[in-house]
C-alpha cells in the first residue's frame, strides 16, 4: 500500500486494482462474503442435553458420546507469504515515502470465526488480520453472547515515512531534510456493550494513539535562521467514555461521560556545524548552530459529557437533539541550551550560546448543541431543519524566559510573556424540502445560513494591536435531484451555491459554487456503467487578499461479467481531474505583493481482467493482469505507474498458491532526482477450513 507523505506535496498514487473476486459487481455493491465469513445466527439453538434424548442401550452407555451434527465450529482461512524487491533504481527515500514495501515473510490475511454450540462464554466470535509485516497492517476481533454482551476490538499499525529529497537543505552538510518522519502510529479501541437488544444498554469504551520515532524538525534562532535538527517524537492519547443507551418504540436516549489525556516528551539534539537556511551573512558574520539539547514536554487532561436524543412523538414527526460540554487543559514546558554563532538583531549584537525556558497553560471550555425535526405534512413531501451551535473559548498564559550568552554566564535576558483570550462562535442553521414528484423522480431544495464571530491573537505584524476581531456571515443556497427515468438508469444531482461578505480565514469558502453528479447504468446483467462528476469553484474578492481557487473531477467505470464471472471479469475505471489555485500574499522582508499559482491536471486509470484457466484436476486456475497510472502536468508534473500480474493456482480443495508482480515507475519533470524503479514479487499459501 502506498504511504502518502502527509502535509507535504507528495504526488497522490493512483488507486491500486480491486483483487479478481472484488471486481464482478459495481462499486456500490456488497462484495460477497468470505467463507470464513458466512453469517452464522448467534442464537441458534444449542445441541438437545442428554437428559432430553432417549435412553441409549445399556451396552451403548460407555460408548464415547457423539459429536453433535450441524454446522462446524470452526471455519476460517490464512495466507503467508514472502515478497522479494529488486533494487530500486533511482531514489530511495522517495520509494519510502511513497511505497515503503519492504522484503521478507508476512501473514497476508487471517481470519476465522468460533462458535460454541453450548452458548458458554460466547455464542460466536469472529477475528481476521491483515498485512502484518507491510506499512500498514491490522487486526479485529468480535465477540458476542445474545442479550448478554457484544464486544469488539480493533488495532491498527501505520510505519509512516516522508523524506522527500526536494524538502532536504543543500546547504546542511549533513543533507537534513526540514520536514522528515520516520515514526509508527498505533491505534486500538475496546468497546464493550451490555444486554444489547434490551431497553437499557450500558457501555463502556477506552481507545487508544499513539506515535514514535525519529524525525527531523527545524530549530529557529531569533526569526534570523532555521536549522534542521534530528528529533526524538513520542506522544500518545487515551479516551475513555461510557453511559447508557435507553431505546424504546418512540424514543432514543444516550447519556455519555468521557475523559481524555495526552501527553507528548519530544527531544532534539545537535552536534557539529550547522550553517541553516540563510547563505549570507548577518552583520558580517555566518550564522551557524554547533550543538543543541531542547526537549519540551506537553500534558493535557479534558473531561466531556454528552446527551443525544431521538423521538418520534407521531408518524409525522421525528425530533433530534445533541448536547455535548467538555473542558480541556493543557500545561507544557520546553528548554533548550544552544551554542554556535547567532545574531539578536535588536541590540546589533553576535553571541555564541544561549539557554531557553519557557512554559504555558490554557483551558479551553466548549459548548457544541445540535437538535432538529423532520415532518411529513403530506405522503409526497418532507421538511427537515436542523440548527447547530458551537461556542468555546481559549484562557491561555505563557513565559519564556531567553538569557544570551555573550561570555560564558554573562549576558542579557529576555523575557516574552503571552497573556490573550480567543473566543470563537460558529452557528448555523439548514432548512431542507425532498418533494417526491413522482415515483421516478425527487427534489430536494434548501437554505442554509452561518454565521458567527471570533476574536484572536494577532499576527506579530498585524499594525492593528495583539488581538483580531472577525465576523462569520455566509447565505447557501441549496438544490438536488434523483431521477430514474429508467429501471436500470438512476441519475442523482446535487449543488450548492454560497455568498459570503465576512469570513474568518482567507481560504475560507467565500463566494463558491459546489456540484455532484452520479449516474449508473446497469446495461445488461452483466454490464454496468458508472459516471461521477464534481466541481468546486470558490473566489475571495476581497483586495489585498484574493483568492482564486477551482477544481473539478470526472470519472467513469465500466464493469463486466460475461456468464456471471465464470470465464471473464473486467473492471475499468478512468478519472480526469484539474485543480487551479491562485493567492495573494506578502512576500517578507519588504511585504512585497506577491502571488502564488499552483496547477494540476490528472489522468488516473485503473484497470484488471481476471481471467478463469481452464481447469487442471477439477480445480481452475485464475490469472490476473491489471494495474494503474497517474499521469499530470501543471507547476509539479508527475508519472506513476503500476502495472501487475497476478496468479491463484488451486493445489487442492482447500489449500491456494497465489503469486504476484509489482512494477513501481515513479518520475517528476522538474526534480528527476526523485524518480525511481523497483519490481517486486510476491507469493504465498492461501488455506481455508
Amino acid at each position: 500500500m502506498a504511504q502518502q507523505s502527509g502535509g507535504q506535496a507528495a504526488p497522490v498514487a493512483p488507486v491500486e486494482p480491486a483483487k479478481a473476486e472484488d471486481q464482478a459487481k459495481p462499486a456500490d455493491q456488497a462484495a460477497p462474503a468470505k467463507a470464513g465469513d458466512q453469517a452464522k445466527p448467534a442464537d441458534q439453538a444449542a445441541p438437545a442435553k442428554a437428559g432430553d434424548q432417549a435412553a441409549p442401550a445399556k451396552a451403548d452407555e460407555k460408548a464415547a458420546t457423539p459429536v453433535p451434527s450441524g454446522e462446524e465450529w470452526f471455519t476460517g482461512s490464512f495466507e503467508l507469504g514472502y515478497r522479494w524487491l529488486t533494487d530500486v533504481r533511482g531514489s530511495y527515500p522517495t520509494y519510502r515515502t511513497i511505497v515503503n514495501l519492504g522484503e521478507g515473510p508476512r501473514l497476508n490475511s487471517l481470519d476465522f470465526t468460533i462458535t460454541d454450540p453450548k452458548h458458554r462464554l460466547f455464542d460466536r466470535l469472529d477475528a481476521r488480520a491483515n498485512s502484518w509485516g507491510d506499512p500498514y497492517n491490522t487486526a479485529h476481533l468480535d465477540m458476542r453472547k445474545k442479550g448478554i454482551y457484544d464486544f469488539s476490538a480493533d488495532y491498527r499499525n501505520i510505519a509512516y515515512f516522508n523524506a522527500l529529497p526536494s524538502y532536504a537543505n543543500p546547504f546542511v552538510p549533513q543533507g537534513f531534510n526540514e520536514q522528515a518522519y520516520d515514526t509508527l502510529r498505533r491505534n486500538g479501541y475496546g468497546d464493550l456493550q451490555l444486554f444489547p437488544g434490551k431497553h437499557i444498554m450500558p457501555y463502556l469504551v477506552f481507545e487508544r494513539n499513539s506515535e514514535s520515532g525519529h524525525a527531523v524538525t527545524t530549530w529557529v534562532q531569533d526569526e534570523n535562521n532555521e536549522f534542521a535538527v534530528p528529533t526524538l517524537l513520542r506522544n500518545s492519547t487515551n479516551n475513555y467514555r461510557g453511559g447508557v443507551r435507553m431505546e424504546y418504540n418512540r424514543f432514543h436516549v444516550t447519556l455519555e461521560q468521557g475523559g481524555t489525556t495526552f501527553k507528548e516528551d519530544d527531544q532534539a539534539s545537535a552536534n557539529g556545524l550547522n550553517y541553516g537556511d540563510r547563505t549570507t551573512p548577518v552583520l558580517g558574520s555566518m550564522l551557524y548552530l554547533k550543538t543543541l539539547q531542547q526537549a519540551y514536554g506537553i500534558r493535557g487532561s479534558s473531561v466531556y459529557s454528552k446527551v443525544l436524543a431521538t423521538a418520534s412523538p407521531a408518524s409525522w414527526i421525528n425530533l433530534y437533539g445533541q448536547f455535548l460540554w467538555s473542558e480541556p487543559k493543557i500545561d507544557a514546558r520546553y528548554f533548550d541550551q544552544a551554542t554556535g554563532n547567532f545574531a539578536l538583531l535588536s541590540a546589533l549584537l553576535l553571541y555564541p550560546g544561549e539557554f531557553s525556558i519557557g512554559n504555558s497553560n490554557a483551558n479551553a471550555p466548549r459548548v457544541l448543541g445540535n437538535g432538529g425535526l423532520e415532518i411529513r405534512p403530506w405522503r409526497r413531501l418532507r421538511i427537515i431543519d436542523s440548527v447547530t451551535i458551537n461556542h468555546y473559548h481559549d484562557a491561555g498564559y505563557g513565559m519564556l524566559s531567553e538569557q544570551i550568552l555573550v561570555t560564558p554566564g554573562t549576558g542579557p535576558t529576555i523575557l516574552d510573556a503571552l497573556n490573550t483570550r480567543q473566543v470563537v462562535n460558529y452557528n448555523q442553521q439548514q432548512v431542507e424540502a425532498i418533494v417526491d414528484v413522482t415515483n421516478k423522480i425527487t427534489l430536494r431544495g434548501g437554505y442554509r445560513f452561518v454565521w458567527g464571530d471570533a476574536t484572536v491573537r494577532a499576527g506579530q505584524l498585524d499594525p492593528a494591536g495583539p488581538l483580531q476581531s472577525r465576523d462569520l456571515r455566509q447565505n447557501v443556497a441549496l438544490a438536488g435531484a434523483t431521477i430514474r427515468p429508467l429501471q436500470k438508469l438512476s441519475l442523482n444531482v446535487d449543488f450548492e451555491s454560497g455568498v459570503t461578505d465576512q469570513t474568518y480565514f482567507r481560504t475560507s469558502l467565500y463566494n463558491y459554487n459546489r456540484m455532484r453528479a452520479r449516474a449508473k447504468y446497469q446495461a445488461t446483467g452483466s454490464l454496468s456503467l458508472q459516471a461521477n462528476f464534481a466541481l468546486l469553484d470558490n473566489q475571495n474578492p476581497t483586495p489585498g487578499i484574493q483568492n482564486d481557487f477551482r477544481t473539478r473531477d470526472n470519472s467513469l467505470a465500466v464493469y463486466w461479467t460475461p456468464n456471471g464471472g465464470k470465464r471473464v471479469t473486467v473492471m475499468a475505471e478512468y478519472n480526469r481531474s484539474s485543480l487551479r489555485s491562485n493567492i495573494d500574499f506578502l512576500l517578507l522582508p519588504f511585504l512585497t505583493p506577491a502571488v502564488s499559482s499552483y496547477t494540476e491536471n490528472g489522468h488516473t486509470a485503473t484497470s484488471a481482467i481476471d481471467f478463469v484457466l481452464p481447469a487442471i484436476g477439477g480445480m481452475s486456475p485464475k490469472l490476473t493482469a491489471g494495474g494503474s497510472l497517474f499521469i499530470s502536468s501543471g507547476t509539479r508534473p508527475t508519472q506513476y505507474y503500476q502495472p501487475l500480474g497476478r496468479l491463484s493456482l488451486p493445489l487442492h480443495k482447500h489449500i491456494q498458491w497465489n503469486t504476484e508482480w509489482r512494477w513501481y515507475g515513479f518520475g517528476e519533470n522538474y526534480y528527476q532526482y526523485e524518480s525511481f524503479r523497483v519490481h517486486t514479487f510476491m507469493t504465498g499459501i492461501r488455506v481455508d477450513k
